[in-house]
């Protein structure tokens, strides 16, 4: 596993959603710093490092981008064509956590170049799970280029 924690940026408009996944990175222990942006706008000044985020050591580069595609004024789709039309940002995995089902946003997606597809659980416990995998995957697996 990696020594630091790795920085979560979720990308979700629902403070229902955000406050479970929050909730669910806890219970999976997964050794994190989760950020939260509430639309395709906000997420962007963050990376970017922009307006409210301007400072580097507050709002840290993250390691891995939980992206909801329904998102007020800029769209998921929209949002992941922005970081991964930048030489600078595409590098960073972004995986797609939505309630859509639909084949066309799953293809859509991946063309793009997203890291992953989950379509939200039902319960909590598929919640905690889920993120108990994408920890295990993102921290303990896969190789993640420095930032």
């Amino acid at each position: 596993m990696n020594a630091n924690p790795i920085v979560i940026l979720l990308a979700e408009d629902d403070p229902d959603d955000y406050y479970l996944i929050g909730e669910a990175l806890d219970e999976s222990n997964i050794d994190h710093r989760l950020f939260i942006v509430t639309n395709g706008e906000e997420i962007m000044d963050y990376l970017y490092n922009r307006n409210k985020y301007s400072d580097k050591n507050e709002w840290p580069r993250p390691g891995l981008i939980l992206l909801d595609l329904n998102m007020p004024l800029k769209d998921g789709l929209e949002t992941l064509r922005e970081i991964k039309n930048d030489a600078d940002l595409k590098r960073i995995p972004v995986v797609i956590l939505t309630t859509s089902r639909s084949e066309e946003d799953i293809i859509k997606t991946y063309d793009l170049g997203i890291s992953g597809f989950i379509t939200k659980p039902m319960t909590f416990t598929s919640l905690v799970e889920i993120m108990r995998t994408l920890g295990d995957y993102w921290m303990g697996i896969v190789s993640l280029p420095k930032n």
